[in-house]
């Protein structure tokens, strides 16, 4: 071994790219690889999303109709039958609350929680949810339990 056999570790040094824009010599002088004038060869340039060089935007040229209400509130629903089968695989009893409906995954911590009619519910549980079916909240009485709107 000798200085004439080092050389750096494998991987360790990277070819650099074309160094563009460091004078005539370089040979990438001038221009830099970016044409002549236009948009794309200024410094700055970002394309707007949906820009498509010039020709009307898909989401420009697509009539709009409708409305969004932008005071909307949206609940996930929770029906019966999915109570039941928790109260069947016993992961609940009792009570059913927002946090027990978190914990089992349902619903996330931010969303409101309406309890739906689907199904049959056996078990005598105490619900509280922030709103209810009416055919829910009969249901639930009708087993015995408990109806708490939060």
């Amino acid at each position: 071994m000798d200085l004439s056999s080092l050389k750096p570790a494998d991987g360790s040094v990277k070819r650099q790219g074309k160094r563009v824009g460091r004078g005539q010599g370089s040979g990438k002088g001038g221009t830099a690889t970016r044409g002549h004038k236009g948009a794309k060869s200024r410094s700055g340039y970002s394309k707007k999303i949906g820009f498509e060089g010039g020709q009307m935007p898909l989401q420009r040229r697509v009539p709009k109709f409708g409305f969004t209400n932008i005071n909307r509130k949206e609940y996930q629903g929770v029906n019966l039958d999915v109570l039941q089968q928790l109260v069947d695989d016993k992961k609940i009893e009792g009570t059913v609350d927002f946090e027990t409906l978190i914990g089992l995954g349902l619903v996330g911590k931010n969303e409101m929680v309406k309890i739906l009619g689907r199904g049959e519910l056996k078990a005598k549980l105490k619900v509280s949810a922030h709103k209810f079916t009416a055919t829910a909240a009969k249901a639930i009485e009708a087993a015995g339990g408990e109806v708490v709107t939060m």
